[in-house]
């Protein structure tokens, strides 16, 4: 993947987590790795729409495919999720500080 293929798929990243679908499938991969038959049966979607997710998905890097006989297994792969969580961290230190202050001042309330 060339440097353009790879900011592009970054850029996208949230656009890919932001289908319920995709993030219903990443939570089901999150606990097991799973055949595209377990997807389907799980998510109660068709077998063509659970194929053109993990495809999005793939290409995003956040699924991985080992094929294992005749089955073909996908696998979660967390790494790029790494960019959404550091892309958060501002946010949770802005509201880890408003959280704090509210505490403060509900405490001198009571006093």
């Amino acid at each position: 993947m060339n440097a353009a293929q790879t900011k592009k798929v970054k850029m996208n990243l949230f656009e890919v987590i932001a289908e319920p679908n995709r993030r219903k499938i990443i939570d089901f991969l999150r606990i097991n790795p799973r055949t595209v038959n377990e997807i389907v049966e799980f998510s109660k979607l068709s077998q063509p729409g659970v194929s053109k997710h993990l495809k999005i998905l793939r290409e995003a890097g956040l699924v991985t495919i080992i094929k294992e006989s005749q089955s073909r297994i996908y696998h979660l792969q967390g790494q790029p999720l790494k960019e959404i969580d550091n892309w958060l961290e501002p946010y949770r230190e802005y509201w880890s500080e408003k959280l704090d202050a509210l505490e403060q001042f509900l405490n001198e309330e009571e006093e």
